[in-house]
């Protein structure tokens, strides 16, 4: 079976390409992406006017299953993150049981291969149970499809085991991927320790509890020269803990999350628990580092953390509400709106950052358009202007600050190993 996707805007990263040409697929695989005769095609696709890029790969999302289902499902999660354009998915070890045993990582993988529209790839706790007490034994976990190991969303305070596990994972050649957070600093906080927190009565979480932990992990990185991923980095002192790091080549990457380089504090407003986020969201300030800090080449990735909840986790007090936002639909938008549209990056490097840098980061098979590799294409309008409506997510989690805001940029279709597994017109 050979597909030819026509007239594509294409921006492929990982091998350096950028112009217009047709995609040819055949059995599921990119057979070449240029000027394709037609002789022997059974379908033509004409795409004039999108952008074709590789299907985008988020290293941090939480799909709630097994555990949680009523906040999501893996199907829900994944026919979510496909209409997001994502077409290879890290879910967080936070379920109950937690990945921290074979198998519960069978169970993941199985799910996902049975729906067969995404690529999903588990991520292993750090510690058993995530309590931070005593390591889970990532060999075996590695050795049954764990790409990298993570106690997300709890920090791993104790030091000498974040060490050991840090060797060990080295060893594995898998990358730790930290939740950095001093839990005696932020304690029971709830939003940006701000005016705008002591104004609304709210106990306030300091950027110093990101910043601290952050700068004492890549301590223990240099004494153990191995290498680490930090999740969702929110404050501009982490921002310049983190350069300085790499400025001294410390094997450290990170991410910023769609919320973080878009929003503020001011979200929380009105007690809007849609806007309860761990990290919080912070100052203008900060978001305007975050934005030099793409500007320079700082920034490795973007990841969504993708949060779904219910209802009821947040309709109530924002003491009681759960943390997180559902990112996957909305993801592309954003990072468009607030960072290509404003020229603070170019829409190749958005690009970049989305796919072909974070597969890098968890040596995933994932995140190009190279001839041989799968074919998972997004194609993109990004000139369409639409206003946010929650209702209409295809997750189970409804729970998201953009509601009704107006974006520009829009994923149209997608494709997972050749098949169109999500399309706007459907």
């Amino acid at each position: 079976m050979r597909t030819v996707i026509r007239n594509a805007y294409v921006i492929s990263p990982s091998n350096d390409f950028e112009g217009f040409a047709d995609i040819s697929i055949v059995d599921g695989l990119i057979e070449s992406v240029g000027e394709v005769i037609g002789v022997g095609i059974d379908e033509e696709i004409d795409v004039s006017g999108l952008i074709a890029a590789p299907g985008f790969v988020d290293i941090h999302a939480h799909l709630r299953d097994p555990g949680f289902t009523y906040k999501e499902t893996i199907e829900s999660g994944l026919r979510s993150a496909v209409k997001g354009g994502f077409t290879s998915i890290c879910c967080m070890p936070n379920t109950n049981p937690v990945i921290d045993n074979i198998l519960t990582v069978e169970y993941v993988k199985r799910k996902s291969e049975e729906l067969g529209i995404c690529g999903l790839y588990p991520i292993g706790s750090i510690t058993k149970g995530e309590k931070g007490e005593e390591l889970s034994d990532m060999m075996t976990l590695k050795e049954a499809g764990c790409v990298a190991f993570s106690d997300d969303g709890r920090p791993v305070m104790n030091a000498e085991i974040l060490r050991k596990a840090l060797i060990y994972a080295e060893n594995l050649n898998v990358p730790l991927s930290l939740h950095e957070e001093d839990l005696n600093i932020s304690g029971d906080g709830v939003v940006n320790d701000s005016k705008i927190a002591f104004e609304l009565g709210l106990k306030g979480i300091p950027n110093v509890s990101e910043s601290s932990i952050i700068a004492r992990d890549i301590e223990i990185v240099k004494s153990t020269n191995s290498r680490l991923h930090i999740c969702h980095v929110s404050t501009k002192e982490s921002i310049e803990v983190l350069k300085k790091a790499k400025m001294d080549n410390v094997h450290v990457t990170f991410e910023v999350t769609p919320h973080h380089l878009s929003l503020t504090e001011n979200e929380i407003e009105g007690y809007n628990t849609f806007a309860k986020v761990n990290p919080p969201l912070r100052s203008e300030e900060d978001v305007k580092t975050i934005h030099s800090a793409f500007s320079s080449g700082l920034v490795d990735a973007i990841a969504t953390d993708h949060a779904p909840h219910d209802e009821e986790s947040k309709r109530c007090t924002m003491q009681k509400a759960s943390f997180g936002i559902s990112g996957f639909e909305t993801a592309f938008a954003v990072v468009n709106t607030y960072l290509v549209e404003a020229g603070i990056v170019s829409l190749a490097d958005a690009v970049a950052m989305m796919t072909e840098r974070p597969a890098k980061i968890f040596n995933l098979d994932a995140g190009t358009l190279e001839e041989g590799r799968w074919a998972n294409i997004v194609l993109i309008d990004k000139k369409t202007e639409w206003v946010v409506d929650r209702l209409s997510f295809v997750s189970k989690g409804k729970n998201t600050p953009f509601h009704g805001k107006k974006l520009k940029g829009k994923v149209v279709k997608t494709f997972y190993k050749g098949k169109l597994v999500y399309s706007e017109e459907e």
